[in-house]
């Protein structure tokens, strides 16, 4: 019975190997069964075989679209040139449009004779220019931008092509704030610092005023001293115009951080008699950093003599030396140091050309060998206000300022009363809003020291 079997097997799988030769793309389930069953092993593809897949070619006809349409709209296409420039003192007419690449006689009779154009670019530098020309380079449109006062508005000449002549308007529009982060670290000087990291002097200028009660910019600076700014900058029609308010800042001299930001009350409600607060500079903690005096009289110098006793360069004798000395070029701006009423204000003795200014608490600061005086006798003055410029009247071998610190007429030492100023804490009414201005400035001040240490590195 068994070679029965096999011999049934072995007739059934020639029988499928024959029917696989006449039809490889068939493989049926029982065949592979009976080859599996018999013992032998086998594969076969499922897919056809390449060659015997047949081949179609398919032909399509593609329309192109109409080419007159097509050349019509290249036709009526204009291609406009932009170009920009700065106005220079020597300019004129051939001299700018020359620099914008533009070649046009027409427009350049028309910026000659015009008195607007002449009057808004002619002998005027530094002007931002922007002029848009055709494809042969003649003028289409030129606008100059400018500001030339505080209120937060610009200026904005408009010379534009009409038919065959052109026009010319001048029109004022406000300028719109943006905010801008940077940072650097002090190597000599904080000038230096402040170019390498491109912010404008007049930032550079605010943030020595910020920190002027906590910092001597004159004497403390290390190197190695750090800081991080977020401050406005004032476009026009997107570009820069001037810097704006520092918004917040952080020093870091000597290893002690010294944190401000710019925070002003919310305007009175509408209808309400109650006057707008003025903004002031405050730590992130709610602390004012407007003190009752300055920490110096001038913006930047160093102490050249202190409050001691000291030979007297003039006199050739010890005595006692009862202010302190900056030394610094003539015409040096000088502050007051406090708000005040000017007392004296004239040429007295040994002091040369001398300023007495009294502030509150029977407290007097002295200003003395200047170049020049600002101010007059029973003139109110606020902190910071400048009463004249340093120089060497007097009793003086060289150009310094001579400051003294008097209390009910006793002299002290002017570098121990300045640092001992009283902070005046944020108004209560206003803490919540305060504390949310202060959480967005901690995060911009941490933007902008990620910017510093990517700069460093």
């Amino acid at each position: 019975m068994s070679l029965a079997i096999v011999a049934a097997a072995s007739t059934l799988c020639a029988s499928a190997r024959a029917s696989i030769a006449r039809h490889p793309q068939r493989v049926t389930a029982l065949a592979v069964a009976m080859m599996l069953g018999a013992g032998g092993y086998a594969t076969a593809s499922r897919a056809p075989d390449v060659s015997d897949i047949p081949v179609r070619q398919v032909t399509e006809t593609v329309e192109t679209l109409p080419l007159q349409e097509q050349v019509e709209l290249l036709d009526t296409h204009s291609l406009s040139l932009f170009r920009t420039e700065s106005t220079r003192n020597t300019d004129n007419a051939d001299t700018l449009l020359r620099r914008l690449g533009i070649d046009d006689p027409a427009a350049n009779a028309f910026l000659r004779s015009d008195p607007t154009a002449r009057q808004s670019l002619w002998g005027r530098s530094g002007r931002g220019v922007t002029a848009e020309a055709s494809a042969d380079n003649r003028l289409i449109k030129l606008s100059a931008r400018w500001t030339s006062d505080d209120s937060g508005n610009f200026k904005r000449l408009v010379v534009e092509r009409v038919g065959n002549g052109f026009k010319s308007v001048v029109q004022t529009a406000p300028l719109v704030a943006s905010t801008r982060l940077a940072g650097g670290t002090i190597t000599s000087s904080l000038f230096a610092a402040t170019d390498d990291a491109r912010i404008p002097d007049a930032v550079a200028i605010q943030v020595a005023e910020i920190f002027s009660g906590d910092i001597d910019f004159h004497r403390a600076l290390r190197k190695g001293d750090r800081f991080s700014i977020v401050y406005e900058t004032l476009e026009a029609d997107g570009e820069p115009m001037r810097s704006g308010r520092v918004l917040s800042a952080e020093f870091v001299n000597k290893g002690k951080a010294f944190q401000a930001m710019w925070f002003q009350d919310a305007e009175p409600a509408a209808g309400s008699a109650a006057p707008a607060t003025k903004g002031a500079y405050f730590t992130l903690d709610g602390e004012s950093l407007r003190k009752s005096f300055l920490v110096s009289p001038l913006e930047f110098s160093r102490v050249t003599s202190g409050f001691k006793m000291r030979f007297h360069p003039l006199l050739q004798k010890w005595r006692a030396h009862l202010g302190v000395d900056y030394a610094a070029p003539t015409g040096t701006p000088v502050r007051s140091v406090g708000d005040g009423v000017v007392d004296f204000a004239g040429i007295q003795g040994g002091y040369g050309k001398v300023v007495y200014i009294k502030h509150a608490n029977d407290n007097t600061t002295v200003y003395g060998h200047l170049s020049r005086i600002d101010v007059k006798p029973g003139q109110a003055v606020s902190q910071s206000h400048v009463i004249g410029a340093v120089g060497a009247t007097g009793w003086a071998t060289g150009p310094h300022l001579h400051f003294e610190f008097r209390v009910k007429g006793v002299h002290h030492d002017p570098l121990t009363v300045l640092a001992q100023n009283e902070a005046v804490p944020v108004n209560i009414s206003a803490r919540e809003r305060f504390d949310q201005v202060a959480s967005a400035s901690k995060t911009q001040l941490a933007a902008a020291a990620s910017m510093r240490l990517v700069t460093t590195e």
